[in-house]
């Protein structure tokens, strides 16, 4: 099959998975997304470009990308393992969170698939994982939350997501049943492209940091279109946590002196920020309080990035694309 083939109708799901300090678990869910364990057989046109491990969040990323007509599978496959490995009711770590399968968000990657198209399979999903694993709960945001269509940070707000101790019993989740402590509250849904991007600034002044992620949040003036943020204590640091929302149109004008990203879903163009832009808008906020930075990193790539090097894994059969990803340069 040849690779301009192999690069139609794919989507990405972030799995955002409640532990990190336990790799070998990580990878064991990783796996989970390419092998259909019960029938002992590799699930068809999917790869798992990524593994993030956030040792002080207890918190990790895994980039699965697949055909639309696949992904639903490799998905829950991933999920039903990790609640089988991960106990909410021994978790600990800096980053809020709600359940063993904390996120599960499904992103279209071109123009062969819509937003539309990924909602619907992020129902089937949230259905599929209460059917499968008896005790689990989802919430739904984005396009799968109908008709509303409300955002995550709005979701996880209403849930509690962002509280110290969330109230399982007060939650009522969209599907399934009452959360309990062992599981915990899975959020499911689907938008355009969210990156992930993370600043962290040299100081252990956790006010400071509060202060500069109000600066850049979107809902502040002057901040910055799509960009929703948490500042969180990190390995002796701050870092500033953004969720990198995809904008339609052009980029705004004000801003449009740097190049930001853009592409194209349903003939609907969209961009998001650059994490240049992010990056030196924190940079400048910190060296005005006299700090300085240590780092920015990216929590899987960008959409460009990550359809394109879907297409390549996939045009070359490799499945576990995260061991491969640090020797192949594209």
């Amino acid at each position: 099959m040849a690779s301009g083939t192999l690069g139609r109708h794919l989507v990405a799901c972030l799995l955002n998975v409640s532990e990190a300090r336990r790799k070998d678990l990580v990878e064991t869910v990783a796996k989970a997304a390419l092998y259909n364990t019960e029938a002992g057989v590799k699930q068809e046109g999917t790869t798992v470009l990524n593994i993030f491990n956030d040792h002080g969040y207890n918190r990790s990323v895994i980039t699965i990308v697949s055909s639309i007509h696949f992904i639903r599978e490799a998905v829950l496959s991933a999920c039903d393992k990790a609640c089988e490995l991960i106990d909410m009711r021994a978790h600990a770590g800096v980053h809020p969170c709600m359940g063993a399968v904390d996120l599960i968000p499904i992103y279209p990657l071109g123009e062969e698939v819509g937003v539309q198209d990924c909602a619907e399979e992020a129902r089937a999903v949230a259905q599929g994982l209460t059917e499968r694993v008896q005790g689990t709960s989802a919430f739904l945001f984005g396009w799968a939350d109908s008709p509303l269509q409300r955002g995550l940070a709005h979701r996880r707000k209403e849930m509690g997501w962002f509280k110290k101790t969330p109230d399982l019993q007060a939650i009522r989740p969209d599907v399934g049943p009452q959360p309990q402590r062992r599981y915990g509250l899975t959020g499911v849904g689907a938008s355009p492209y969210v990156m992930n991007c993370n600043v962290t600034i040299d100081t252990q002044d956790i006010t400071l940091g509060r202060s500069i992620a109000t600066a850049i949040r979107e809902s502040t003036p002057g901040g910055l279109p799509g960009v929703q943020v948490l500042a969180l204590p990190h390995e002796g640091a701050v870092e500033i946590a953004c969720n990198v929302e995809s904008l339609k149109g052009d980029p705004p004008g004000y801003l449009a002196g740097e190049p930001w990203p853009s592409f194209s879903i349903d003939s609907q163009s969209y961009c998001h920020a650059p994490a240049s832009l992010i990056t030196a808008r924190v940079a400048e906020l910190a060296e005005a309080q006299g700090v300085g930075m240590k780092g920015t990193a990216l929590v899987g790539f960008a959409p460009h990035e990550c359809r394109g090097l879907a297409e390549f894994a996939l045009s070359q059969g490799i499945g576990e694309f995260w061991k491969e990803q640090h020797r192949i340069r594209m």
